[in-house]
C-alpha cells in the first residue's frame, strides 16, 4: 500500500484520528503491511502482544475458547491495548478470507507520541474519555441488574 493509503486507513481508527498529519505519516511509514490467506493465524490467545493491527481489507475472526466472538473488517484496530501497554492477547485472530492488515508496533507508537506531544495529549484525552464512557456504561449495567434483583452480594451468599 502507498503511504497516503496507509495514512487514510489509520485516520479511520478512533485512536489515531486526532493525530497531527506528520505524526500520522511517521506511524504509517513505520507500519508493516501483512497479507493473509483465508485460515492464516494473525496471533493466538495468550501471545505477548507488541503490535496493533489495522484491517485494510478482508475480514478477521476473533476466537475465544473455540467460539467466534467477533468478525472485524476494514478500518478496525485489533489489539489497541498492545499499543498502550505490555499485555497478552485475549483472543486468537484468524483470517476469515484473504486479508491485508497494517501492523503497528507499540515501540513506534510510543516514539511517535514522544515526538509529537500535542498528539499525545489528544490521544490521552481520547483514551480518558473512552474509559469514562465505559465506566458510565458499567454503572448503568450495575443499576439495571440491581433493579431486576441481581446483586453481587447474592453470589457471595
Amino acid at each position: 500500500m502507498a503511504l497516503e493509503d496507509d495514512m487514510a486507513l489509520l485516520e479511520r481508527v478512533a485512536l489515531f484520528r486526532s493525530m497531527d498529519r506528520d505524526a500520522l505519516r511517521l506511524l504509517a511509514f513505520s507500519s508493516e503491511t501483512r497479507r493473509l490467506r483465508a485460515g492464516d493465524t494473525l496471533f493466538r490467545k495468550d501471545d505477548i502482544s507488541e503490535y496493533g493491527f489495522v484491517v485494510a481489507s478482508g475480514a478477521i475472526t476473533l476466537i475465544d475458547d473455540d467460539v467466534a466472538t467477533a468478525i472485524v473488517g476494514p478500518g478496525t484496530l485489533i489489539g489497541e491495548m498492545a499499543l498502550l501497554s505490555e499485555t497478552r492477547r485475549p483472543t486468537t485472530a484468524i483470517a476469515r478470507e484473504a486479508s491485508v492488515v497494517l501492523r503497528v508496533s507499540r515501540q513506534m507508537f510510543r516514539r511517535t507520541l514522544e515526538e509529537y506531544p500535542a498528539t499525545a495529549a489528544r490521544i490521552a484525552d481520547e483514551v480518558r474519555r473512552r474509559v469514562q464512557d465505559m465506566s458510565s456504561e458499567l454503572a448503568g449495567v450495575k443499576d439495571r441488574l440491581r433493579r431486576i434483583g441481581i446483586d453481587h452480594h447474592d453470589e457471595e451468599s
